[in-house]
């Protein structure tokens, strides 16, 4: 039985920007809001726009995304045709390659999409943090007649030059495609979300993949090529959250974005588009007698007896006694101990900040969530010795010393 549109994830990147936080992880894997992975985006989005097919492309360190997403079960995707599949590069009777580019990874699953005989296909990116209804992008593209479409968001002129732009007629016709330009004639930046018709885009996959000097990438050649020839091209303009969180300051930004929804944009607690994920299988959170909590999400699990404060706790941090944790994002497992002071940072999974640890310090000028400068950072299974300092441009991958300091 023919699909109307599947969606493929490309979920294979090294989220190098993340530094300590992607060492062991897929940058989809990455945890956030207090009880999801980024992951959880897309793979919602498809569930609540009618998508019930899902190719995820992986690469690097694939192993924890591998596990979490297992049989799609949380998400309604265990499906006996169709559902979640992990994609994996895999060796072909012509030899084997690592995915190249964006264009040729999907080239690389051209027989996956054949198996369901598709008449479109949705492109996806596996590390935004985006509330997105795909079957509204589909009315567009077929209202449209379109061969290619792509989401794009109005960005501020000023910063415009740092994205790649589509330029369009009055109709949304898209007539020129600019890759950070210096002299921007657009500030309709690509949300790199893109539905294409499959016998397109299939036909123009195995033309790339045939010239030696492709780079193999939607960007920098694809999309060019599809303007290049004439080809009916659309840009879907996209009002809701979206939000790259390929930096340390723009994940801590996107946490505490969750903190504020009215003004955000982005609402968790959304009934009519809920974002599901799996369930770690915790008790709920215990807040103790000497707890004090302001504007926090306390996720199952926790264990609290300090100070919250603007902050985001995963499932299973302990905050004892006397700790105070600040315009934090505590990532699960982590054990914050009596009289440590954790503030504007991020602390990943599995973290020990030993008594009296410093880590992090708040901006001279008080919270800021649109101007987030320096985010200490926390690697995972990270000890924080007793007394030590994490100065707030720290970037730590190994344990600190007792008394150590590291700026």
């Amino acid at each position: 039985m023919a699909k109307e549109m599947i969606a493929m994830i490309l979920a294979g990147g090294q989220g190098s920007r993340l530094y300590a936080l992607t060492q062991k992880l897929a940058k989809p894997a990455v945890p956030f809001g207090g009880k999801y992975r980024i992951i959880d985006f897309p793979l919602s989005n498809c569930v609540n726009s009618d998508i019930d097919t899902v190719g995820i492309l992986t690469q690097y360190q694939p192993l924890v995304l591998n596990e979490y997403v297992g049989n799609g079960q949380p998400w309604d995707l265990d499906r006996l045709h169709g559902g979640v599949h992990v994609l994996p590069p895999y060796q072909q009777a012509s030899g084997s390659d690592w995915y190249k580019g964006t264009a040729n990874a999907i080239y690389q699953n051209i027989s996956f999409i054949d198996r369901y005989d598709p008449k479109y296909v949705i492109i996806l990116s596996g590390d935004q943090i985006c509330k997105q209804d795909y079957s509204d992008f589909l009315r567009f593209h077929k209202e449209k007649n379109a061969e290619f479409s792509v989401a794009v968001m109005e960005v501020p002129w000023s910063e415009a030059s740092r994205f790649g732009l589509m330029v369009t007629d009055e109709n949304d016709r898209i007539n020129e495609f600019q890759e950070k330009p210096k002299d921007p004639k657009s500030n309709l930046a690509s949300m790199g979300i893109y539905i294409f018709n499959w016998d397109v885009l299939k036909a123009y996959l195995i033309a790339d993949e045939a010239d030696p000097t492709s780079e193999n990438d939607f960007g920098k050649n694809v999309i060019p090529a599809l303007l290049r020839d004439g080809r009916r091209m659309y840009a879907y303009r996209f009002a809701g959250y979206w939000k790259d969180v390929g930096t340390i300051s723009s994940l801590w930004q996107a946490n505490m974005e969750v903190l504020d929804p009215s003004h955000s944009g982005i609402n968790l607690f959304d009934e009519s588009w809920k974002i599901y994920s799996r369930n770690t299988g915790n008790p709920c959170q215990k807040i103790g007698a000497d707890a004090d909590i302001v504007n926090s999400m306390v996720t199952e699990g926790c264990k609290v007896n300090g100070t919250v404060k603007d902050s985001i706790l995963f499932p299973g941090v302990v905050v004892e006694k006397g700790a105070t944790v600040e315009a934090a994002v505590v990532m699960g497992g982590t054990v914050i101990k009596a009289g440590a002071s954790v503030k504007h940072c991020i602390v990943a999974e599995n973290v020990t900040i030993e008594e009296g640890a410093t880590v992090g310090a708040m901006p001279e000028g008080g919270l800021d969530i649109a101007n987030p400068g320096d985010v200490a950072t926390v690697g995972s299974d990270v000890r924080i010795g007793k007394g030590a300092t994490v100065g707030p441009k720290a970037m730590v991958s190994k344990d600190v010393k007792d008394g150590e300091e590291q700026w």
